[in-house]
């Protein structure tokens, strides 16, 4: 552990997963400016990766309790939370307690809810951290409502195909809920973690969200807005301090990646026609598409002639066709991982395949990129429903066969209306009063943590 002043203590409990870790150390370096002395806590898997390459700011490792060899997917990630974790963590936060006389409070993300229970244990205050957009915190929220409704059943199954509709939303699907993933018991599973988390959660005065301030206020209201929660919480004061990304005046730490970045995908770049290329990435947590899915995107990527880069783990590089790579090789590059922001930011790079992860469609629209949406599971359903028909920056496929695929990314390419509407969505993302409303939440947000030090 980096050595540490005496001060305000800041402990920040990311989900372990890179979309929720990026965005928890970027919420870190921005409140260094706000007199707290932050310190990220991770398992040990992850801290492994991500240590040397954070440098202004504090990060720590706990014990999962998994096995070396245990696949770290998210029923053993909540197995190790729940049972493994919560322990060592209140070893550091008694530690830090003792060290500081009383002067300690934790950020924790929601999906790493357990970690309310410790500090309600350890007698510290305690913020949320969501990591996505608000809307999709507002869905889950609206859980005890849905089953009263009759909208699902009480583990979480719709009880009809249907829309789901809620206040100033778009329309969603039943089938884009967010724990409907898997097989039916993965999918009862996953829904009784939110039920879990929703019950956690009810004692939390202060949320942060990584989202756009417009999504939640009017300019003329206040910093905070009441969220009810089925009845049974009075109030939590809601802070808009996104979105957390790079080269935004909030975040001064750089994207620490899991894993290695193959930087000659930038040089790959330097040499294709400005606007041409598809970049294509389904993110890092959820195994995106399968190997059927793999071999049809890589046949319709071939049959479009466009130039493409495409970010595709080792593991998956096995559904692709009998020498794909050979046939493509001057036409595309396909590499284990890229660095997505200096991608978006190339010229070459006219739009984005993406899974809708909030960190990616974020950094897509500070770079200006349009996107084809193929939302694969959580939240990418509502993301897309916004890119889709909110925004009206991108287009969605269904599936992957030759012609949807030329298709949408000839509509994307060449909607000059599109083009403007990134532009002026862009300018209400990262502009100048954008940045300021964000600072002026997360300053909010600050001098209410202190003033609970001195009650």
């Amino acid at each position: 552990m980096k050595s540490l002043k005496r001060g305000n203590k800041m402990i920040l409990v990311p989900y372990p997963a890179q979309g929720h870790v990026t965005p928890m150390l970027k919420l870190a370096s921005a409140l260094l400016n706000h007199g707290f002395e932050p310190v990220v806590v991770t398992p040990e898997f992850i801290h492994s990766r991500i240590a040397n390459q954070v440098k202004e700011i504090s990060c720590i490792s706990i014990p999962d309790g998994l096995e070396e060899d245990t696949v770290r997917d998210f029923f053993a990630i909540e197995m190790a939370m729940e049972n493994n974790m919560p322990l060592h963590l209140e070893r550091v936060v008694r530690e830090f307690l003792g060290d500081v006389d009383g002067r300690v409070c934790m950020v924790v993300d929601v999906l790493a809810s357990w970690a309310i229970d410790v500090a309600d244990k350890c007698g510290v205050q305690v913020a949320g951290f969501w990591p996505a957009m608000l809307a999709t915190y507002r869905l889950i929220a609206a859980i005890p409502v849905m089953i009263r409704t009759g909208i699902i059943s009480q583990t979480g199954n719709p009880k009809e195909q249907g829309a789901i509709f809620l206040p100033g939303q778009p329309v969603l699907s039943t089938e884009d809920l967010p724990w409907l993933i898997g097989t039916i018991t993965e999918r009862s599973s996953r829904f009784k973690f939110w039920i879990r988390t929703l019950n956690r959660l009810r004692t939390l005065r202060w949320l942060l969200v990584n989202s756009i301030p417009d999504e939640l206020h009017d300019n003329n209201q206040q910093n905070d807005q009441l969220i009810i929660t089925d009845g049974s919480q009075d109030y939590t004061r809601v802070f808009p301090v996104g979105p957390l990304m790079e080269d935004n005046k909030l975040a001064l730490s750089k994207n620490a990646s899991f894993w290695a970045e193959d930087m000659s995908c930038l040089d790959w770049l330097d040499m294709q026609s400005p606007g041409s290329v598809v970049y294509v990435s389904f993110g890092s947590w959820v195994s995106p598409i399968g190997e059927r899915k793999v071999k049809n995107l890589a046949l319709a990527l071939e049959a479009s002639r466009r130039p493409f880069l495409w970010v595709l783990g080792s593991a998956c590089c096995e559904g692709l066709p009998l020498g794909f790579l050979d046939r493509v090789w001057r036409q595309g590059k396909v590499v284990s991982w890229a660095p997505q922001i200096r991608v978006l930011q190339h010229k070459a790079v006219g739009c984005y395949l993406t899974h809708c992860g909030w960190n990616s469609t974020m950094e897509a629209i500070q770079c200006k990129k349009r996107l084809v949406c193929y939302p694969v599971a959580g939240d990418q359903f509502i993301n897309c429903a916004y890119i889709v028909k909110v925004w009206r920056i991108g287009a969605r496929i269904s599936e992957f066969g030759q012609k949807e695929v030329e298709e949408s990314l000839k509509r994307v390419v060449e909607d000059n209306e599109m083009k403007h509407t990134l532009m002026r969505l862009n300018e209400r993302l990262v502009g100048k009063e954008a940045r300021s409303r964000a600072l002026a939440n997360l300053a909010a947000f600050a001098n209410d943590i202190k003033k609970s030090f001195q009650m």
